[in-house]
Order: structure tokens, then C-alpha cells, then sequence
């Protein structure tokens, strides 16, 4: 499907976004710092809410099995090209799949020994590896680690019965192969990277984050799982975007606020990115994720054979979505920067609709992850199909922190860099003081 035949899905970026125009007006683009560069696009397992193979994109289906070497060097030279030319210390490059480690490590570490032998001197890139953990020995981690690649591990929860929906395609658990791996992991806190956990409101908020907290990771992300407007995600009702805030039900902004008490009020355990990210931006921080604030996105795609791609969370919008008609042997990333869908993504507030903008909490959540916004024949304008279920837990948040401050209120918060500091954002208050609490937060 071309970029036209797409606008039929999304008119807003694809077709009412004039990038030339906001290129002659100076809004110039943000130059990428991270680049996924898919390994394996086929997996092992049939997770029942991938959004990969369950969405309605489907063009893995055409896609090689692995990428081959002739594609992974032009990546590497088209990465060291865009370090080059703008002048970047280091990137971030995570290598996925599918899972990567489909036929062993020997696909990840070719990648990432091609990106780092094209990287100009003195240029660095942080290298991560997301897998299943199904397929990983005790082996492959020595072998990843005398790379310097880290692993970071997706689970469900901390016990079998928190992870059936990871299943393979036999129907067979994934479970005694993953905490194999997770303990493996633990033994290895350099190498590890930290978990990432798909949110299921079936599952006791108290008992998924006691048991991914008890594997000892460094870091922890929960997700909600990809939705949008025309296709809701479990355990919201349809209802127009118009109508996103005030909404009653709030059931995953609960989920999370539970556990948000339990990581703040308990022992110290990981760095949970969306708490952390949060609490930043309620002090008048930058944003490092584009799940909330306002930061531009700086991330791209490159797939197997070697197209360059938009997230992959796009996959659940409609069939190309991610698609920039873009690859590596004719494009540089420079250009995929000119693409609409992804000039959107570096916007900030302008790339959001009137709902939004006149919302109080607007600076923290930044409308929500850019795919959750959309609805079909529209786009990408709306607010976040969990609008309501974020300005529940932002404001639970800012009642926890604005609790803290008031009690260590003696102190002045030293100047940050890059502030945003907007309705609700707490500021005059002591950053060190907080540290007892929140040292998780920014690691």
C-alpha cells in the first residue's frame, strides 16, 4: 500500500501535514538517536496479543526470515552516515524480531559487530537484544556479553500462570524455558537490560509486579497494550474520542495506580520507565519516552529486507501502516525524516488535536503513545484511547509526589536542563531530598 492509498486510513499526518512547509518555516527535525533493527522477522511463539502477528498489518508475511548480511552492513553504513552528519556522541540500537534469537546468537552479534565497525571514531552505540527468553542458554549470554550486548527479557508476569497467554505454536507454555532465563539473567546484572510486561486487567496488578520485582531486574516497563479508537482495547467500551476525558471507566489507569503504590510505598526495587517517566515530567523534565510528554520521537525501524519503518506499534492501526516506502539501499534516514507519519512524531503539542491541548495534564501525558490516538479515516489526531485511564494515574502520581514535597519543603530544586514546566508540574521543591524515594527513577 503506498503512502496515498494509506491516507484513506490516516489523512492526518499523511496527507494534511505539509512538511515542506514546516521545513521552510524552520521547524527543522530531531536527528534519530535510536535505531530497531529487526533480526528475525518470524517468532516461536503465538503470544494471543502480539501486536506483530495478531495485527492487522500483516507484511512480515513478505518479509525474509533474516536479515541478510549485505542488509545489515548498508544499515550500519546509513546509521554511521546519520551519526556523522549530525554530530552524535552515541545511539541506542536494539536489536529485535520477531525473536532474534530464532537460530541462535550468531544474526545479533553480526549486526551489532557491522553498526560498531561502521560507527566514526569516538562515536559509541548502546547495544540491546529483546527476546522471548525462550531460546537463551547460559552460552549465548557469555557470548552477548563479551559483545557488550544487553538482553532484556518479555514476560507476563513472574509465574506460569501469568505467562499462558505465551504460549508456542503447539499450544505448549513458554514459562520453564523463560524463568530459566530470567534467572539466568539475574545471575548476570551487567548484561541484564530489565523486563517489558504487556498489561492484562485480568491479571492482580499486586501479584504481576511483587513476581517481576522478585526476578531481580534492573528495570521494568509496562505497556498497555496497543489499541486504538476503532479498535478498543479489553475493558474499555467504544465511546468517541470526543468524549476521551472524564470518562468513568479508568480500569487501566487503576491497574497501574495499584501498582504505582506498592513501588513507591515498598522496598526498594526496579526503575519502573512509566512511573519514572512521570514523576520527571510533574518536576518540569524532559520526557524520555514517547509513551508520555511532549519530547520528540528519535526512533526508527529497519526491518529484514532492510526497509526503514515507522514503530511497529503501528502494526495495529491498519495493513503498511509503519510503511515510509523507504530502505536503507536508496534512502538515507535523513529522508525518512521528511516522511509525514514520522515529522508528526516530533511535533510535540502542535501534533495534537483541540482536546488535548486544552487538558491540564497535557505536559505530562503528551496525548499518550501516538498509536493510541488513532481512529480510522482520520488519524492520528485524537486524544489517547486511554486518555482518561492517564489522567487518572498522573493525578494519582502528582497527589503521591506533591505528599513527598510538601515534606521535604525546606529546599530549593536546583536548575535542570531542558525544562517543561506546564499546568501541574511541581517545581521549588528539593530534587535531593527525594532521593530515598525516587533514586529508581532516572537511572
Amino acid at each position: 500500500m503506498s503512502e496515498v492509498e494509506g491516507s484513506a486510513f490516516a489523512p492526518w499526518p499523511l496527507t494534511a501535514l505539509d512538511v515542506p512547509a514546516l521545513r521552510a518555516a524552520g521547524r527543522r527535525p530531531v536527528p534519530l538517536r535510536q535505531f530497531v533493527l529487526k533480526v528475525h522477522s518470524r517468532c516461536n511463539l503465538a503470544c494471543t496479543y502480539c501486536y506483530i502477528y495478531q495485527g492487522r498489518d500483516r507484511s512480515w508475511r513478505g518479509r525474509p526470515a533474516r536479515a541478510a548480511t549485505a542488509t545489515m552492513r548498508r544499515t550500519a553504513q546509513r546509521i554511521a552516515e546519520h551519526v556523522d552528519r549530525h554530530g552524535l556522541r552515541e545511539v541506542r540500537v536494539d536489536l529485535h524480531g520477531g525473536e532474534p534469537l530464532m537460530n541462535g546468537p550468531e544474526a545479533v552479534l553480526e549486526y551489532a559487530a557491522a553498526v560498531r565497525a561502521e560507527l566514526p571514531e569516538g562515536r559509541g552505540a548502546h547495544i540491546t537484544v529483546q527476546t522471548n527468553g525462550t531460546l537463551l542458554t547460559a552460552a549465548t549470554l557469555d557470548r552477548l556479553a563479551a559483545a557488550g550486548i544487553r538482553v532484556g527479557l518479555s514476560l507476563d508476569g513472574g509465574t506460569a500462570a501469568l505467562n499462558s497467554r505465551r504460549t508456542d505454536h503447539a499450544g505448549r507454555p513458554s514459562w520453564p524455558a523463560a524463568s530459566r532465563a530470567a534467572r539466568l539473567l539475574a545471575a548476570r546484572p551487567d548484561g541484564y537490560a530489565g523486563l517489558l510486561c504487556t498489561i492484562d486487567l485480568a491479571a492482580d496488578p499486586a501479584l504481576v509486579y511483587h513476581s517481576l520485582a522478585a526476578l531481580r531486574p534492573p528495570s521494568l516497563d509496562l505497556l498497555l497494550p496497543h489499541a486504538n479508537w476503532t479498535a478498543p482495547p479489553p475493558g474499555l467500551p467504544h465511546r468517541a474520542p470526543w468524549a476521551a476525558r472524564g470518562a468513568r471507566e479508568v480500569p487501566y489507569g487503576q491497574w497501574l495506580a495499584t501498582v504505582f503504590d506498592l513501588w513507591w510505598d515498598g522496598e526498594p526495587g526496579p526503575r519502573v520507565r512509566l512511573f519514572s517517566e512521570i514523576i520527571a515530567l510533574l518536576l518540569g523534565l524532559p520526557s524520555r519516552t514517547e509513551s508520555v510528554g511532549l519530547s520528540p520521537s528519535a526512533a526508527l525501524v529497519v526491518d529484514t529486507d532492510g526497509a526503514i519503518e515507522q514503530v511497529d506499534s503501528l502494526k495495529t492501526a491498519y495493513e503498511h501502516a509503519p510503511a515510509t516506502g523507504l530502505d536503507v539501499f536508496r534512502n538515507t534516514f535523513d529522508q525518512a525524516l521528511d516522511h509525514p507519519g514520522v515529522a508528526a512524531r516530533q511535533l510535540g503539542i502542535d501534533a495534537l488535536g483541540a482536546v488535548c491541548r486544552g487538558c491540564p495534564v497535557v505536559r505530562v501525558c503528551g496525548g499518550g503513545n501516538y498509536t493510541h490516538r488513532y481512529l480510522e479515516g482520520s488519524g492520528f489526531r485524537q486524544p489517547s484511547v486511554y486518555c482518561a485511564d492517564l489522567e487518572h494515574l498522573i493525578r494519582h502520581i502528582a497527589h503521591r509526589l506533591d505528599t513527598a514535597l510538601t515534606y521535604h519543603n525546606s529546599v530549593t530544586l536546583p536548575d535542570r536542563e531542558s525544562p517543561q514546566r506546564g499546568p501541574g508540574s511541581a517545581s521549588g521543591e528539593d530534587w535531593g531530598a527525594l532521593q530515598g524515594r525516587t533514586s529508581r527513577t532516572r537511572r
